[in-house]
């Protein structure tokens, strides 16, 4: 026999057992007692401790802070903050030329004329329809067209990527 001749075999065995039903039904499998619950859930008892009340010995009525010590403070905050990182504030957003904000302005303003008509009940003239959905289109392609195509010109060698 050669290879292909027994993968043909096994293929028609395969199809010719698609319709039957399994031997072994599910129910017949035991169950792994792994996966057996507890018949109670256990409770975990918390004891209160025997230490006495407060921090270093104090009692409540020592103060507010529970007799920590003024150096006990000042050490604390600053061991917290080593190895925070903290971003640098983000470069501001760039001034947009007048043809940036007029598309902008139409994007938004074209489907928010017609939002704002249509739950007032307006009645609107072909002409406004037309210059709404207009000004949306106009907007959206202004907006694309100046997008451009390449990074810019001062990302450098490797487009800001850093290590």
């Amino acid at each position: 026999m050669t290879p292909q001749s027994d993968e043909d075999e096994v293929w028609r065995q395969i199809v010719a057992s698609f319709n039957d039903t399994a031997e072994r039904d599910s129910a017949d499998q035991p169950w792994p007692d792994s996966e057996n619950l507890p018949a109670e859930p256990t409770r975990r008892v918390v004891k209160p401790s025997e230490a006495e009340p407060g921090v270093n010995g104090a009692t409540l009525h020592d103060g507010i802070d529970g007799g920590l010590d003024d150096a006990d403070d000042a050490a604390g905050p600053d061991e917290e903050d080593e190895g925070h990182y903290v971003p640098p504030p983000p470069p501001p957003l760039p001034k947009l030329d007048l043809p940036t904000k007029l598309a902008w302005v139409a994007l938004f303003g074209g489907p928010a004329y017609l939002l704002v008509a249509a739950m007032a009940s307006w009645h609107m003239e072909g002409w406004a329809l037309f210059t709404a959905v207009a000004a949306f289109i106009g907007g959206f392609v202004a907006l694309v067209v100046r997008m451009g195509d390449g990074p810019p010109n001062d990302s450098g060698w490797d487009d800001g990527a850093r290590l």
